[in-house]
């Protein structure tokens, strides 16, 4: 792939976004940028998380520029112009859709729907807990599903109380998640001609990333605590502090557990019966850390980090957003995408050493609205008709 070509294997694709909040436009963000032309249709009042700030960078907050850019916005009243959707629907390839449960068959753009109307159609749909069960019709935020779905229960310190993780991983997992079906089905139907229904949601993503702390209750019957930085089944494999800082060391095996106790000057540990095996380790885990954490604070981070590095034993430093922005890692990577008058985050993967970037800033409201329905078939006089009723907002205005 030469420099000047774009790795776009969904270019020609028409997605329309029904989403909203941070999962589902990170999903369709992601389809975009293989190169799905992605059309937001969001209420003429805007995405509720424009207003998620702040920080805000040109009126918009910082949470919906990082799950919307590539796209093109329609200011659509759906309540009133669910029909706009039937025509664009006609032709499209896959509908995203993040509604409260009920509310896409209230409106006619449920799945059976759409897909009468267009058999090839993908149609996900992005929900809270699932289509089944007790809790399917409870609405649900990334928070709420790292609590209910056991994440919490595992983060913190032991003896505090418990902390949600700094990231909605949740919302981006989901969003993940759902644009992998996607993919899948698109690929499908090039046999089938004949496009899937997929429900992905919010609960089931939480649930899956406690996947081994789930096993390991399933098998032993013991409730997994919190346990602050460190790994529950690994040691020495946590942050430690050092004479300027702190950084995350990883000794994941007896090699690397040997290679360390060189490093620090610590050979007398070696024939330590309590530190002979991993499972040793972990058991002994307190009076490890209290053996090692004196030296380490003897030496500065880097100088730590250099010698690790030599010696082939994991560690990083615990940055914050602006190391982790200076870091020459990162600048290298090129992961971080100048667009326009904002700096987003490019997808975290590369094809033939080139990384598909976003071809557009996050749109404006309704900033495209006019050209969408023209696609469509509206005509001049059709499309100013809508805006007169207040069906959909043109230009952004």
């Amino acid at each position: 792939m030469g420099a000047e070509e774009t790795f776009a294997p969904l270019r020609g694709r028409r997605v329309i976004d029904l989403t909203t909040s941070f999962a589902g436009p990170y999903c369709s963000q992601l389809l975009g940028a293989l190169g799905a032309e992605v059309i937001k249709i969001e209420s003429p009042r805007g995405d509720d998380a424009r207003q998620w700030g702040p920080p805000f960078f040109g009126g918009d907050a910082a949470i919906f520029l990082a799950a919307n850019a590539g796209k093109r916005s329609l200011a659509l009243d759906l309540r009133r112009g669910s029909e706009v959707v039937h025509r664009l629907v006609d032709g499209a390839d896959v509908l995203v859709q993040s509604m409260r449960p009920g509310l896409a068959d209230e409106l006619g753009l449920g799945s059976d729907a759409m897909r009468a109307r267009n058999p090839r159609l993908v149609y996900c749909s992005i929900g809270a807990y699932g289509k089944e069960g007790p809790k399917r019709d409870l609405p649900g935020y990334d928070p709420l599903m790292q609590a209910a779905g056991g994440l919490i229960s595992v983060t913190g310190e032991p003896g505090r109380p418990p902390l949600r993780a700094g990231v909605s991983l949740i919302d981006q997992g989901t969003g993940m998640w759902g644009a992998f079906a996607v993919l899948s089905a698109l690929l499908e139907r090039e046999q089938t001609g004949v496009g899937r229904e997929i429900d992905v949601a919010l609960y089931e993503t939480a649930v899956t990333f406690m996947c081994y702390h789930l096993i390991g209750y399933l098998g032993s019957g013991t409730v997994p605590v919190p346990r602050g930085s460190a790994f529950p089944s690994v040691a020495p494999y946590q942050i430690f502090e050092v004479s300027d800082g702190r950084l995350m060391l990883a000794a994941a095996s007896d090699r690397m557990f040997q290679a360390l106790l060189a490093v620090l000057g610590l050979p007398e540990l070696a024939d330590d019966p309590r530190f002979a095996s991993n499972p040793d380790r972990v058991v002994n885990r307190q009076a490890l850390n209290e053996c090692i954490e004196p030296r380490l604070l003897e030496e500065s981070r880097d100088v730590w980090l250099e010698r690790f590095a030599a010696a082939r034993i994991p560690a990083a430093p615990v940055q914050d957003a602006a190391e982790v922005v200076a870091d020459p890692q990162t600048q290298a990577l090129g992961i971080l995408q100048d667009i326009g008058e904002i700096t987003l985050l490019a997808p975290p993967v590369s094809f033939d050493g080139h990384r598909p970037l976003y071809q557009s800033v996050p749109p404006q409201v309704g900033a495209d609205s006019a050209a969408i329905l023209a696609s469509a078939g509206y005509t001049e006089q059709e499309i100013e008709g809508l805006a007169a009723e207040g069906i959909v907002l043109l230009g952004g205005a």
